[in-house]
């Protein structure tokens, strides 16, 4: 391993604040929502970035964007890395676009040396990682892994009603090439942590072992609308109210499974909401994770029952849906001693870690070996416009997923 390759971290710093201006907010965040016009634009200038490098592009039926850098050896299969380029609508200026930069600022940088590696390098854009306009998210990436057929993944709609095909067509991303067709020896993605943990335990390379399962719900309920003057308390049928109890019971639920559990309301619909009118439906939706698959059960049992004696107490009525699962992933243990090497040799301090967000990493490594690389993000925000990372832990990781890539690939 030649320790004296480092990566420009200029470069892949000015680059980040570059993307970070298509969509830029008010607060110093981003705003690309997938396949919109500013969208559209990042990956313009992605792919402008990687053609500049002498890279090969091809787009798939699902948007997925594929870079290459040719290898020495025509008979190996391409090591990849890459992350997502859409955001939350209040999102930061890392999250996601961390990724696909320091993958791509490793081909630069293997430029700038004139190394060769035996095997092709591929950076990676996954469509729709987020899921914040057409849910599930990181749909594309499950596709391409076969979780979802391609069908599914094209047919998803907005709160438009538009497609994602629709969509995808619009700003000229439906490729033709077949999704999923591409195969890979290894991925790796590299991503700011989004928690608090690294930067609490002062180490600048999270080696991630694995990601917590997620699910997620959508539960309704239905009450009576009535007049809020003339309706006495006793025997309303407030949808509100128990939606409330709800809210808080799913708090419950993660705090009696800590440390690892965590539980989140964080979409409520009710109607009609009026000033005066008692609400009579409520629309929730619910996210619980843990990296326990039996724990997972259980949770979910205790949230069945929790909503079923509410809504009998409340005299409503309910549906509860799960609508997402992604089950607990166990990453590639080649993948991951080779972070865990490349961290060592390059005197980086590490821990191995288990991501609490999901990635594009946990449905490639259903098909192909993957591992992730996590650094620091500040004070843990994520999926928020003031999203910081220190410019030397991102080189940090960046340096790290290059030497990781050299060793896969040799």
């Amino acid at each position: 391993m030649n320790n004296n390759i480092r990566i420009n971290k200029d470069r892949l710093w000015s680059r980040i604040m570059a993307m970070a201006e298509i969509g830029a907010t008010d607060l110093g965040g981003s705003c690309r929502l997938a396949l919109t016009e500013e969208d559209r634009k990042g990956r313009d200038l992605f792919i402008q970035w990687c053609r500049d490098a002498g890279c090969q592009v091809a787009v798939d039926e699902m948007g997925n964007i594929f870079a290459t850098r040719q290898g020495i050896s025509h008979e190996r299969l391409p090591i990849a890395s890459g992350s997502h380029l859409d955001t939350q609508p209040h999102g930061g200026k890392f999250d996601g676009v961390y990724g696909v930069l320091a993958a791509l600022e490793v081909i630069e940088t293997l430029n700038d040396h004139a190394v060769e590696t035996q095997s092709p390098l591929v950076v990676t854009v996954w469509t729709n990682e987020e899921g914040a306009r057409f849910a599930p998210p990181m749909v594309a990436s499950g596709v391409y892994a076969g979780i979802y057929d391609l069908e599914y993944g094209l047919s998803r709609k907005d709160f438009q009603g538009v497609t994602l095909r629709q969509a995808l067509r619009s700003i000229d991303y439906l490729g033709d090439f077949p999704c999923g067709h591409n195969q890979f020896a290894a991925f790796l993605e590299a991503h700011i942590e989004q928690g608090p943990v690294l930067e609490k335990n002062c180490k600048t390379i999270g080696v991630v072992t694995g990601v917590q399962g997620t699910r997620w719900y959508k539960a309704w309920l239905y009450g009576q609308d009535a007049h809020t003057g003339s309706t006495p308390m006793l025997g309303r049928r407030d949808a509100l109210i128990a939606a409330a109890r709800v809210i808080v019971a799913v708090q419950d639920i993660a705090q009696r499974h800590t440390p690892d559990a965590v539980a989140t309301v964080g979409y409520i619909d009710n109607n009609p909401n009026s000033h005066n009118t008692i609400p009579g439906k409520v629309e929730l939706a619910i996210d619980v994770r843990h990296p326990d698959l039996r724990i997972q059960e259980v949770m979910e049992e205790e949230l069945r029952t929790a909503i079923a004696q509410i809504s009998d107490r409340e005299h409503v009525d309910y549906e509860l849906v799960r609508t997402v699962e992604t089950p607990p992933v166990k990453f590639d243990d080649s993948c991951i001693k080779a972070v865990e090497y490349a961290a060592r040799e390059l005197g980086h301090e590490f821990q191995s870690i288990t991501s609490g967000a999901g990635h594009d990493a946990c449905h490639i490594s259903k098909a192909i070996p993957t591992s992730m690389i996590f650094v620091p993000c500040e004070k843990g925000l994520s999926h928020n416009e003031r999203e910081n990372v220190k410019k030397d832990d991102l080189a940090a990781g960046a340096d790290v997923l290059l030497h990781a890539i050299l060793i896969l690939s040799e």
